[in-house]
Order: C-alpha cells, then sequence, then structure tokens
C-alpha cells in the first residue's frame, strides 16, 4: 500500500510506492572488473593534470610547482580541468540580475591506487580522508567573496562521475544555496533543533542503519530514493570545522560502514554524497545525505518535486543489514 510521508520538518513530501517494485534485489548490480590501465589520477600520472594546491603525504601538507610535482601522495587536491566556477571570472552585463562566475572548483584524489574505492580503505586512510575534507572546505570559506563550499562525491557513470578514479570535488561559490537558506529559516521557528529530535528518535527506530561513538547512519523516513542514507551527528555541531580528530575519525567509519553496506548488499552501485552544513548558523545541524542512483527523477518528479520511492526506508534497512528474507525466485 502506498503513502505520501511528509519530511520531518520541511513542507516536502515523498510517495512510499512499494507495488511498482518486484523485490529489493532487483536494484542490485552485478560487481564490475576494475580496469587496470592507469588514469591521470593515479599515482606517477601527476604531470597529466593541474597543479595540485595540497598534497597531503606522510603526515605532511605539499603542494606542486611548475618545476616539480610531488610523488609518494596519500591524497591529492588540484583545480577541476574543466572548473564551474573560476577565480578568474570578469564581469558580465545583462537585463536581468547575475553574478560573475567566480569561485573555485577543486578535485580531491582521495587514494592513489586505481582500485581503491572508499569500503577498501582503512581507518587510518578515512579520517585522513575526512581531515583534508574538512582542510580544503575551511580554506575556501576563508577566502573573500566565498560564502559556501559546497562538497560532494560522485561515483559511477550514472552518478556523474567522468572519471572512474575515487575522488570528491568542492565549489566554492559567492552564494549561499537558497535550499539551505530557506531550511535555515525553518529550523528557527522550532524552540529546539529537529535533526536533534530526528536522531533520538530514529536512533530507536528500524529505520537505523550504523552508529558510533559520535555519528548515526539512518534510512530517513521520507527517503526520496531506494536505500538513502543521513549520517548525522549525535552531537549538536553546524559544521566540519567543529570536528575534533574523534568526531573526523567516526565520520570516516560512518561514511565507510554506509558505502560497505550497499556495496555488500547491491554490488557496485553509482551513488552521490552530499555534505549539509553552515558556517555562520549555529542553530543549524550538519548532515550527510548518500543517494544510491537506482531511479531517475521524470516527469512527475520534476512537475511537482514529490519524488516516488519503491522502496520503504524499513525494508531498505533490513536489506543492507542482510536481514530481508525474500520468499520469491
Amino acid at each position: 500500500m502506498s503513502e505520501i510521508r511528509k519530511h520531518y520538518f520541511l513542507d516536502e513530501y515523498c510517495i512510499i510506492a512499494p507495488g511498482r517494485s518486484k523485490r529489493p534485489s532487483v536494484f542490485k548490480s552485478e560487481k564490475k572488473e576494475k580496469a587496470s590501465n592507469k588514469c591521470v589520477f593515479c599515482a606517477g600520472e601527476e604531470d597529466k593534470t593541474p597543479l595540485a594546491t595540497a598534497v597531503y603525504k606522510n603526515g605532511s601538507i605539499l603542494k606542486d610547482s611548475e618545476s616539480s610535482r610531488v610523488t609518494g601522495w596519500d591524497v591529492r587536491c588540484m583545480p577541476n580541468l574543466y572548473p564551474a566556477l573560476a577565480p578568474d571570472a570578469g564581469e558580465v552585463n545583462s537585463d536581468h540580475e547575475v553574478l560573475p562566475g567566480y569561485g573555485f572548483h577543486e578535485v580531491i584524489v582521495e587514494t592513489p591506487t586505481h582500485e581503491n574505492v572508499i569500503p577498501d580503505l582503512s581507518d587510518e586512510e578515512m579520517a585522513l580522508l575526512m581531515k583534508v575534507y574538512q582542510d580544503r572546505v575551511i580554506h575556501y570559506e576563508g577566502i573573500d567573496n566565498v560564502e559556501y563550499v559546497s562538497l560532494f562525491k560522485n561515483w559511477g557513470e550514472k552518478a556523474g562521475a567522468s572519471l572512474e578514479h575515487s575522488h570528491s570535488q568542492l565549489i566554492a561559490m559567492p552564494i549561499k544555496p537558497p535550499l539551505l537558506v530557506e531550511e535555515m529559516k525553518v529550523i528557527g521557528s522550532f524552540s529546539r533543533c529537529p535533526y536533534c529530535d530526528i536522531v533520538e528518535k530514529e536512533s530507536k527506530s528500524e529505520r537505523l542503519l550504523y552508529e558510533n561513538e559520535h555519528f548515526t547512519v539512518i534510512a530517513p523516513y521520507c527517503s526520496k530514493v531506494p536505500y538513502e542514507l543521513w549520517i548525522l551527528p549525535k552531537e549538536h555541531i553546524n559544521h566540519i570545522s567543529g570536528f575534533d580528530q574523534d568526531h573526523l575519525d567516526s565520520l570516516g567509519k560512518a561514511i565507510r560502514s554506509a558505502l560497505s553496506c550497499l556495496r555488500d548488499n547491491m554490488g557496485e552501485i553509482p551513488y552521490n554524497y552530499m555534505f549539509y552544513q553552515l558556517r555562520d548558523e549555529p542553530g543549524y545541524h550538519f548532515n550527510l545525505k548518500l543517494q544510491p542512483v537506482t531511479t531517475k527523477a521524470a516527469g512527475f518528479e520534476k512537475n511537482t518535486e514529490v519524488y516516488i520511492n519503491t522502496m520503504p526506508p524499513e525494508t531498505a534497512v533490513k536489506y543492507l543489514q542482510g536481514n530481508f528474507q525474500d520468499g520469491s525466485e
């Protein structure tokens, strides 16, 4: 039976329609053989990319120069070769409201090894990646005229990744996303943080997938897409800059655990994850949304902004935990 579910606190809705799906296994993808050829993000190919602006190597942070490229690195950050925004944007004239395309677009290469993906990384490697995320966000938010840094990861061609080698991206821009501005207005109308309420309630629900000392992973009640997951800090922290090393370690373990559950039960499925945070709004609650790409937004979703999800989040958690009993062949 279908349900129209409302977001926890926003005026957003989704339709949970399990009758449109045969069984959870229809989403399972085949595991792909990893490509053996080197790509431009691989160790030893440093001269094929723009100069790295931050290179993490053996506990130090270095950078490339015109005469020398850092090798033997652990994580490498560089400008995107095809940036959405650029620091040298010129003035523009128009009859409509317009801003120059000023900003920064950076690629974060998470591992020098082509075959490795996040579920393969060690605790230490994940902790370093989280520290890189924190460093790079703080770095760009400290630049004049940068109002927001969008930090995200696309994995798989269907999720928008043009290269197979595991990497994340950030785009620093001179505006705040209207989505977050509106969300903060709603949050400000509550006497208590609604995300804190979500953490408290969902930690006792059938939608809890994983938790550690500092973070909770849930399949949200109002999941827009099958197997959507949210990662939330148990404490009220508004921005990644507020995380100490223990929090970063726990965040890395939460992300890896969520992606490992997806891979173990669904194969190499494409996904996006996105960080949501506001540095100058202490009332905001940091959150990360992970959305596997199993469906496409079609006419109904584009016409209404109401998403049809064929996988109830309660069933999704059972499946990702390996506890779903499907009686059909």
